[in-house]
């Protein structure tokens, strides 16, 4: 990949040891209203270019391994925390703790990795689906929701797999009697967490079983006729890992880019898009963690299950 040069000039004080600006590179899973937002700040900010590639964690990192041999990428950015422990323990992350990380909670960061923002898994329903309100993710199985229920593939979600495994925490063999019922009522599938909400937003399905919370809120915002209900079982929560790869041949860069979404500007930008900043003192337009209830996992031991739980859930859901 081509590198251009630039050289900064009234690079902000914040950023002043960042003084001639090689472009870097950011691979970042959506949503991309604010992976552009901050591309575009952060290059008004610090004069460095972002080559940015932006699209589903899946494709994020199959993308990072077909290019193993050659890494492209700086920064990668993705919505799923137990990938940055599968490429930290791997030993392709750089050691980097952003002075901007005060703020973040100790569970939001690593010596290796540091959230960017946190979104909920919630139930996202059609409010004129005709439909009764759910407050549960058990309401989803009854028979006024037989074909009327969508749900993101674990497999190219990493939000929903995390909530499959945070569910069988839970509700330990309970949780594939419910999806199974849910199987068996018709849910769909249709693919990553986009093409699960489509549905519902078009009035073709009622609700979501695991929709990002922020992409809901944000279409609530904008008029939709949605609600985003937090399960009075509990949910789990999806913190979005940002990490600077060791194989980078721009450290500084990569640095900066990271210091600048957890400054004050960038926090805010992310709270913009209805995630909830990964900085305490920085105001979100949604409920915080505060106000969930949320199912803990153990990020060790959820990379290690991955393989098994994706295995059963296309057994029990989508009988493969």
């Amino acid at each position: 990949m081509l590198r251009t040069v630039t050289i900064a000039t009234g690079i902000a004080a914040g950023f002043a040891g960042v003084a001639a600006a090689e472009s870097i590179t950011v691979y970042s899973a959506g949503p991309a209203n604010l992976a552009e937002a901050l591309q575009d700040a952060f290059e008004a900010e610090t004069g460095i270019d972002v080559e940015l590639f932006q699209a589903t964690t899946g494709d994020v990192m199959a993308r990072l391994e077909a290019e193993e041999a050659n890494p492209q990428a700086d920064v990668v950015v993705s919505a799923s925390w137990a990938s940055a422990l599968d490429l930290q323990d791997r030993g392709l992350l750089m050691e980097y703790e952003s002075p901007n990380a005060e703020a973040v909670p100790d569970f939001l960061k690593h010596s290796h990795y540091v959230a960017q923002g946190v979104s909920a898994l919630a139930i996202a329903w059609n409010t004129e689906s005709g439909t009764p309100r759910p407050s549960d993710w058990a309401d989803l199985a009854a028979p006024e929701y037989a074909d009327l229920v969508t749900m993101p593939d674990p497999s190219q979600s990493g939000s929903a797999f995390e909530l499959v495994a945070g569910l069988q925490e839970a509700m330990g063999e309970d949780t594939w009697t419910l999806l199974g019922e849910l199987a068996e009522n018709g849910m769909i599938v249709p693919g990553a967490n986009a093409a699960a909400l489509n549905p519902v937003l078009q009035g073709a399905a009622a609700a979501v079983f695991g929709a990002v919370d922020y992409i809901s809120y944000g279409r609530a915002d904008d008029g939709e006729t949605i609600e985003v209900i937090a399960p009075e079982s509990g949910t789990v929560i999806a913190p979005r890992p940002m990490m600077i790869l060791e194989s980078t041949d721009n450290a500084e860069g990569a640095q900066a880019f990271i210091d600048f979404v957890l400054s004050e500007a960038g926090q805010e930008l992310v709270a913009e898009v209805f995630l909830m900043p990964a900085r305490t003192d920085i105001a979100a337009r949604r409920p915080g963690i505060e106000d969930l209830d949320i199912i803990e996992l153990d990020a060790e031991e959820l990379d290690a299950q991955r393989d098994d739980i994706i295995a059963r859930y296309n057994e029990v859901v989508l009988g493969r």
